[in-house]
């Protein structure tokens, strides 16, 4: 009994040994005459990683082309672009890559989706045109992103911090004081705006009214994403 009556205290001196020395050095930052000021820095990039949805379906043939048909027509029409399938075409849904349904009550035709990679809006356009003869022209646009996403917010993180201090050396000199080392910085979360452009965007290719030939579409173009960095810093002024 005696031993665990003596635990107890000996935690509480620890606990307040503990507290006193964060308090220090809590007050030590405080007691010394700082400047806190905020950097931003942003930037503009082009999507270089366009992703398309595209939907192959037995009725846009009426039921004439399976499924399997379309599919090898649509990799043949990718790769004569230049395109590699097997690294920029994935199914939507892995555990449900067809989808059925019914016509007239009796026909079941199939269908299935896919998502496809590509670099420019230009290669976007290109296989909007070369599908579309194929007769696949449910396309759409699900999402684009940028490549070198982490490089770029690096280099604004960089350039964040930069202009905190040209921002606190600014602040400085007309009281002259000199501005002392960073004391402590912090970054503050922002996320790249990428515009909702899927909304906007329906790639459909529409027939003119004879229905021989299709119409040409002009080059797709993206809007930039934004790339920005926020951070905190703390200088001790001397």
């Amino acid at each position: 009994m005696i031993h665990r009556l003596c635990i107890f205290p000996a935690l509480g001196l620890l606990c307040l040994f503990s507290t006193q020395v964060l308090f220090a050095q809590n007050k030590n930052f405080l007691d010394q005459p700082y400047l806190e000021v905020t950097g931003t820095a942003d930037t503009l990039v082009t999507p270089d990683e366009i992703y398309l949805q595209i939907q192959i379906s037995e009725a846009d043939t009426k039921g004439k082309i399976s499924i399997d048909e379309l599919e090898q027509k649509m990799v043949d029409a990718l790769k004569a672009l230049g395109i590699d399938p097997e690294k920029n075409l994935t199914a939507r849904d892995l555990t449900s890559n067809f989808q059925s349904y019914f016509l007239r009550g009796k026909q079941v035709l199939k269908s299935k989706t896919y998502i496809l990679k590509v670099a420019s809006a230009v290669q976007a356009t290109q296989v909007l045109i070369r599908l579309g003869d194929l007769g696949i022209s449910n396309i759409s646009l699900d999402r684009v992103d940028y490549s070198r996403m982490k490089q770029v917010r690096n280099m604004m993180l960089n350039r964040a911090v930069q202009d905190a201090h040209a921002k606190a050396v600014a602040m400085v000199q007309p009281l002259h004081q000199t501005l002392g080392k960073a004391l402590h910085m912090v970054e503050t979360q922002v996320y790249p705006i990428r515009p909702l452009q899927v909304n906007t965007f329906n790639m459909k290719l529409s027939n003119n009214s004879q229905g021989n030939q299709q119409e040409s579409l002009p080059e797709i173009e993206f809007e930039k994403i934004k790339i920005e960095s926020s951070v905190n810093v703390v200088f001790a002024l001397e």
